[in-house]
């Protein structure tokens, strides 16, 4: 069963990346103790010496393995050279190319590679350069969104394209329960990834008016009015806020360039002014108009009614799919009860 672990993991359970920082050592410590994958997310620059702090922090709160996250459509090659010299478990990649040499070089430190794709196209790539496992993401999922597909539709078939290749497939999109991780494995996942559910953690470093949204709310909407200037050409799926709402029609041609500061925080130890539609979501250190910002998040939000520690997300999410397929799936033998 895919509980069972992936990766040398104890569970077939990640906690996504959440950024720029949500996803601390605090977070990433307290997920690898409960036997799931944690990701830090590295910054959006160059700051080996941060990141290496950062994984020698992690290191303090646990024995166990974990990973770290690099999004490719920044500057990072010395971040990754960090990752890469520091020998963490993984290294998960997004929005970019995952090339046949980082690879390799990662494999020779030991350490490895699972990108994040989008489409049945990205995902065909990542099998020719050797990755050990897939993450695939469906529209469903918070954040910043790489695929037009839903995960019901995708999953399937990067499941059926790696079949042959011994390659793990972890589920992203939507997922919050143990119900969801029944269903990703009905279609052929080996694992979940979960971002919106661990951002709604005690340990996680998203600012406590973020974490109350995602207990209040229930509804998401798939945009591009945050950070068209920083990201351009990367759409998000967030919670509709009653500032999204005002805004949701924010015309094509204007950013966050030429709005107003509506806070500042620090981010990977830089402080930084945070300008209306920018799209930094507000962590513990973040002042200002914290209603007004992006708050990322996956559609199955509505599924969470509680601040819990990210431990007893791991346990409940495990105990629920067990459960689920002992009561639902497995039928009765030598019992002439009708199944």
């Amino acid at each position: 069963m895919g509980w069972r672990g992936i990766l040398g993991f104890e569970y077939g359970i990640v906690q996504a990346p959440l950024g720029p920082d949500i996803s601390g050592p605090e977070l990433v410590a307290a997920v690898a103790n409960a036997g799931g994958l944690g990701l830090l997310r590295a910054p959006d620059w160059e700051a080996p010496d941060h990141l290496r702090e950062l994984i020698r922090k992690t290191r303090t709160l646990t024995d166990k393995p974990f990973g770290v996250a690099v999004v490719l459509a920044f500057p990072h090659k010395e971040n990754i050279r960090a990752i890469l010299d520091e020998k963490v478990a993984v290294l998960q990649l997004y929005w970019g190319e995952c090339s046949e040499d980082l690879v390799l070089e990662a494999h020779q430190a030991g350490v490895k590679v699972v990108p994040q794709v989008g489409s049945f196209e990205e995902a065909k790539k990542a099998v020719d350069v050797g990755v050990d496992a897939i993450m695939v993401q469906g529209v469903e999922a918070g954040g910043h969104v790489i695929g037009q597909d839903t995960l019901l539709t995708l999953l399937p078939r990067v499941v059926d394209l790696v079949r042959n290749h011994d390659i793990p497939v972890i589920a992203a999109g939507g997922i919050v329960d143990g119900r969801g991780y029944v269903a990703a494995l009905a279609l052929g996942a080996q694992a979940v990834a979960l971002g919106t559910r661990f951002l709604a953690t005690e340990e996680s470093y998203a600012h406590p008016i973020y974490k109350r949204k995602l207990v209040e709310l229930d509804k998401t909407e798939y945009t591009d009015i945050f950070g068209r200037a920083r990201w351009p050409g990367a759409p998000q799926r967030v919670l509709k806020t009653p500032f999204f709402m005002d805004w949701r029609t924010l015309p094509h041609h204007e950013n966050e360039t030429d709005q107003p500061i509506i806070g500042r925080s620090n981010i990977h130890g830089m402080e930084k002014e945070i300008r209306r539609f920018a799209g930094t979501v507000p962590n513990v250190t973040t002042t200002g108009d914290i209603e007004s910002m992006a708050m990322y998040a996956g559609q199955g939000v509505g599924l969470i009614k509680k601040i819990l520690p990210a431990s007893e997300v791991i346990k409940i999410i495990v105990e629920g799919a067990q459960s689920l397929i002992q009561q639902k799936f497995i039928p009765e033998k030598l019992s002439g009860d009708r199944v």
